[in-house]
């Protein structure tokens, strides 16, 4: 029997690669930050689940190598998905505010400071949707 593949910090890096290629087209599309202005919280939530439900199918169901009841964990959950899911929320967030796609889509000057960074969160989580995917085959293939 193949013994799993160790977790390295190597596999965050690929992971950051492949969250960040993934991330940045969808981080500056007005499509995405209109969307984020009309979801609930309650669509936010169902995609949060999205992602991780991509991440984990992407990392122990898709490849045979992995068993997560063999990797490192914390707080009982593998560390390469909470590695995954770090780098496929971080990747969009750390791009959204680089790049000010909350001052270029957000403009209009009834937005409070609370409800800019709500809408910013909703976008961050339908960026992330995409970046999981990359992060998780990068981390996958290389």
């Amino acid at each position: 029997m193949a013994r799993a593949p160790r977790y390295k910090l190597a596999d965050t890096a690929q992971q950051v690669v492949g969250g960040f290629l993934l991330a940045g087209p969808f981080v500056v599309t007005e499509e995405v930050w209109t969307l984020a202005t009309r979801m609930t919280w309650f669509h936010a939530g169902v995609t949060v689940a999205i992602v991780f439900a991509i991440g984990y199918g992407a990392l122990y169901e898709a490849d045979d190598d992995r068993d997560p009841d063999r990797e490192a964990e914390v707080a009982g959950v593998p560390l390469r998905f909470v590695s995954l899911m770090f780098v496929s929320f971080g990747s969009v967030a750390i791009l959204a505010l680089t790049l000010t796609a909350p001052t270029t889509f957000l403009t209009d000057p009834d937005l409070t400071t609370v409800e800019r960074a709500g809408i910013t969160a909703r976008a961050v989580s339908v960026g992330a949707i995409f970046s999981v995917v990359g992060a998780a085959t990068a981390d996958s293939v290389f």
